[in-house]
């Protein structure tokens, strides 16, 4: 599945630049049955002002990642992500990783590493696939 692994990551790629962060923009799809089933990309919550770093440039405590959306989009849809796969731009954080074994997602790939490795630690820890693809 390795072409279609490409493919759904550079669509991920693609969604990222729907994020409004300017330090670093992250997509996010959740694919199942070669379906997409979600999408996401971090930013800030419904209802808040498109802008994710305060007057310093650091990241708003309340800003979400782009796995965290695509998983809570999944969820409002009523669909399962029960033994898909996530696709991602950046390896998932711990909080994320979290959210991920929750959600019943059986593999992640990404392509960039994300400065702290305890997320994808976590994750083969919980016996989820995780590969990292370098296009």
């Amino acid at each position: 599945m390795e072409k279609f692994d490409c493919r759904y990551l550079e669509m991920a790629e693609i969604w990222a630049k729907n994020s409004y962060c300017k330090r670093r923009q992250v997509g996010a799809l959740i694919v199942k049955n070669r379906m997409i089933i979600s999408d996401g990309y971090n930013g800030t919550p419904s209802g808040f002002e498109n802008i994710c770093e305060d007057e310093n440039g650091v990241t708003k405590p309340y800003v979400l990642h782009a796995e965290a959306n695509a998983i809570t989009k999944v969820a409002k849809s009523g669909n399962s992500s029960e033994g898909s796969t996530l696709y991602v731009t950046a390896s998932p954080c711990l909080e994320c990783a979290k959210l991920i074994i929750q959600a019943g997602i059986k593999r992640v790939v990404y392509k960039d590493e994300y400065r702290l490795t305890d997320g994808v630690d976590l994750l083969r820890q919980a016996g989820i696939q995780v590969e990292k693809i370098d296009e």
